[in-house]
């Protein structure tokens, strides 16, 4: 039976619960788990080393991406964000900034559009 609770929120508890189990949420600071996501993201980026894009090894891209998603997750939770909001705020954010007539087909920065 399909609830209501979005698959963010089901994560979101999956996550928790995990670490409340294992007593880990002592250790769950918010620099702390900053610190690990960034490390996560560096692990990742060490999949992508000195290989060609599509010579990576996909098992190894989930796996790291597992961990920073969780780390995200976690912070998000640690300060109480609504996830799904500061998503969509930062696209709204970044459409504002990208503009598609001024961005299209380009990699400038904004402020070099």
């Amino acid at each position: 039976m399909k609830t209501n609770k979005s698959d963010i929120m089901e994560i979101m508890e999956q996550i928790v619960s995990f670490t409340k189990e294992r007593d880990w949420d002592q250790f769950h600071n918010g620099k702390d788990l900053a610190l690990a996501l960034s490390i996560e993201a560096a692990e990742l980026n060490e999949a992508f080393l000195w290989k060609k894009a599509e010579e990576v090894n996909i098992e190894k891209i989930k796996e790291e991406l597992a961990d920073i998603f969780n780390y995200a997750f976690l912070i998000a939770n640690k300060y109480d964000l609504d996830i799904k909001k500061i998503i969509s705020d930062k696209i709204t954010n970044n459409a504002n900034k990208y503009p598609i007539e001024k961005s299209k087909g380009s990699a400038r920065k904004y402020t070099e559009l």
